[in-house]
């Protein structure tokens, strides 16, 4: 394993604490989004969408919609991670840019969408199931993405799902998964705490 990802990995804490005079620019933004986006989803369908908060009046309506979770307020941007639902109905969008640079032939993408369409079709859970996968994976990514760029990061599930959803305006089809705070860690935060050992989570088979 590369020693830097290694690094990265093994540095990486979620912080409870930023500095709000710190800033993250609008190029620091896009990247974070860009390398997210390189995360697998099925079928190449990247079913994710990010909403980046960063106005201080966006930012504290998140919180507070965040059960008051002040890091919300302090993070120069938090990012709203959706995944979005009827994935099957995008597979075949999502190919035709591999299909036209000739990495995927046109029978493999139309044998895909078919194959999403009836894993999918009547099936909302497998469509929500997809839908927090993606946006999980995208998620993760991000966060180590920030690691590398010397930015610390929080993820959370701790907000008021559905009025997320109506604040920022949401689509229909879009599911908010986790937000991901990012931005330059301020003093008071914990080292990486410990995790359970190996012979407790891995087994073969």
């Amino acid at each position: 394993m590369s020693s830097a990802i290694k690094d990265l990995i093994e540095a990486r804490v979620s912080a409870n604490h930023f500095d709000p005079a710190a800033p993250v620019s609008d190029a620091q933004v896009a990247e974070l989004v860009r390398l997210a986006t390189l995360a697998p989803s099925a079928f190449n369908v990247q079913n994710w969408q990010f909403v980046a908060v960063r106005s201080q009046q966006a930012r504290e309506k998140l919180r507070d919609l965040s059960f008051g979770q002040q890091k919300v307020a302090d993070a120069p941007v938090t990012f709203i991670i959706s995944g979005t639902l009827r994935a099957q109905d995008q597979v075949a969008a999502a190919l035709k840019p591999a299909v036209d640079k000739g990495i995927l032939i046109q029978p493999v993408a139309d044998s895909w969408t078919r194959m999403a369409q009836g894993s999918m079709n009547g099936d909302e859970r497998a469509q929500r199931d997809e839908a927090l996968r993606s946006a999980s994976l995208a998620g993760m990514t991000m966060i180590l993405a920030a690691e590398g760029m010397g930015l610390s990061s929080c993820a959370m599930t701790g907000f008021d799902a559905e009025a997320v959803h109506a604040a920022f305006g949401l689509g229909a089809d879009e599911v908010p998964v986790m937000l991901v705070a990012i931005g330059h860690a301020a003093q008071g935060n914990w080292p990486q705490k410990p995790r359970r050992p190996l012979d407790e989570v891995l087994r073969f088979a």
